[in-house]
């Protein structure tokens, strides 16, 4: 494999790593890592977020991932993989290369 693929793959596990603690972490969940899958849904029918939960998760990816979530950005939670998405698009957990570059 090829080591920029290696580091983009390293670097997506670590942010679902990230995302999930901090979603069981901050909610309380009676899950484990494991236990959620990258395409829950969070909302509705999935884990069962409510709205006072969603604001909750999106405090946490913004003070974990230091980034700004746009207010009615409902779409974001989706599910795990769209946080994740979302995370990386930003830079937020992006591997630093030689050189102490994104």
């Amino acid at each position: 494999m090829e080591s920029g693929t290696a580091l983009i793959i390293a670097a997506r596990s670590d942010v679902v790593t990230r995302v999930k603690r901090n979603l069981i972490s901050r909610l309380s969940l009676p899950y484990t890592e494991d236990d959620l899958h990258e395409d829950v849904s969070l909302l509705g029918s999935g884990l069962g977020l409510d709205s006072l939960d969603a604001l909750e998760v999106v405090l946490g990816i913004e003070q974990e991932f230091g980034v700004k979530i746009a207010e009615g950005n409902v779409g974001l939670l989706r599910s795990i993989n769209t946080l994740v998405d979302f995370v990386l698009e930003k830079g937020a957990g992006t591997p630093i290369k030689a050189g102490g570059t994104r």
